[in-house]
């Protein structure tokens, strides 16, 4: 499985950014797609997921509301459309995925993207 994500880069706070993951190597039917994130010397922390097959979604708190997730099954792609951004979204974005199967955690990553929100 190989997991590529674009479209980050610099926004005013209050703007609006989406990010792409392209995901190939595989059909994905019965896989989960998610977003993470790693802000500057902060842990990695979950931020959306998606299960490819009814396009359930679930949301971290700090991004419910302005964050939305989906997820395009005829260019497997998953996409994170970030809105109202804060300068706490800055971060390093990741895409990764998994089969529904598995539970605790994602063993397959893209590289992240960046996303840089001013003040």
């Amino acid at each position: 499985v190989q997991l590529q994500a674009s479209g980050g880069g610099l926004v005013q706070a209050g703007g609006s950014l989406r990010l792409s993951c392209a995901a190939s190597g595989r059909t994905f039917t019965n896989w989960e797609m998610a977003w993470f994130r790693r802000a500057p010397g902060k842990e990695r922390e979950f931020v959306a997921r998606i299960t490819w097959n009814l396009g359930s979604t679930v949301y971290a708190d700090p991004v419910k509301g302005r964050f939305t997730i989906s997820r395009d099954k005829s260019k497997n792609s998953v996409y994170l459309q970030m809105n109202s951004l804060k300068p706490e979204d800055t971060a390093v974005y990741y895409c990764a995925a998994r089969s529904t199967a598995r539970t605790i955690d994602y063993p397959y990553w893209g590289k992240g993207t960046l996303v840089t929100v001013s003040s």
